[in-house]
C-alpha cells in the first residue's frame, strides 16, 4: 500500500521540477526564451507551453476533472506542432500564467484523489491508470524537460542548476575553458584509440 507520505513526496518532487523549468526564463529577453536552440526548434518558452498543456490533460481529462480553459486536442500533437513553441502574439505572461493555473488545478486534483484513484489515458496502449501512475509519469516528463531547459539556458548565459540561487557558475571562465579542453582531449584520444 502506498501512503500519504509517498503522495506528498511525489507531489513535492513535481513542484520542484516545475519551478526549475519556469525560473530558466528569468532574466532573459523575449528573443532568447523563444528562439530555436536545437535542430528541432526547442526553446525555453516552448517547453513551458508544452508542459502546461500536458499536465492539464494528465491531471484533468484523465480523471474527469477537465482544466477549465481551452486546450489543443491531444490527437493534434505532432513534431514541431504549435504546442512546442510560442507564436508572436503569445506573451510570456500568458504562457507562464497558464502553467501556474495548471499547477493549481493539478494540485487540487492531487489533493482530492487517493493515489489509487482510477483514471483513463486514451492515448496510451494500456489506458487504465491510477493517480500514482500519472504523478510518476508527469514528474518524469517535467524533470526531463527541466534537463532540456538546463542545457538551453547554459548555452545562452552559462546559468545552470535547479534553482536560481545556483545559477551563477561556481568557477571562473578560465576554469571552464581548461575543463572543456580536458574533455576535448579525452574525446580525441578515445576516437584515435
Amino acid at each position: 500500500m502506498i501512503d500519504d507520505a509517498m503522495k506528498e513526496r511525489l507531489h513535492n518532487n513535481l513542484r520542484t521540477a516545475r519551478e526549475a523549468v519556469v525560473w530558466k526564463l528569468d532574466g532573459l529577453g523575449e528573443y532568447d526564451i523563444r528562439r530555436p536552440l536545437t535542430w528541432t526548434g526547442t526553446n525555453l518558452l516552448g517547453l513551458v507551453k508544452h508542459l502546461s498543456f500536458w499536465e492539464a490533460r494528465y491531471f484533468g481529462e484523465v480523471f474527469g476533472r477537465s482544466f477549465p480553459e481551452p486546450l489543443p486536442r491531444w490527437q493534434d500533437n505532432e513534431p514541431g506542432g504549435p504546442e512546442m513553441w510560442a507564436a508572436e502574439g503569445e506573451s510570456r505572461e500568458e504562457i507562464v500564467g497558464r502553467y501556474r493555473r495548471v499547477w493549481a488545478h493539478t494540485d487540487a486534483t492531487i489533493a482530492a484523489l487517493a493515489l489509487d484513484a482510477p483514471g483513463r489515458v486514451e492515448w496510451w496502449g494500456r489506458p487504465e491508470v491510477r493517480l500514482f501512475d500519472i504523478m510518476v509519469h508527469m514528474h518524469g516528463e517535467t524533470a526531463r524537460h527541466a534537463g532540456h531547459a538546463d542545457i538551453l539556458r547554459e548555452q545562452l548565459d552559462h546559468a545552470t542548476g535547479r534553482v536560481a540561487a545556483y545559477a551563477e557558475p561556481q568557477q571562473d571562465a578560465a576554469f571552464w575553458d581548461a575543463h572543456r579542453a580536458k574533455v576535448e582531449r579525452a574525446a580525441k584520444a578515445a576516437e584515435g584509440a
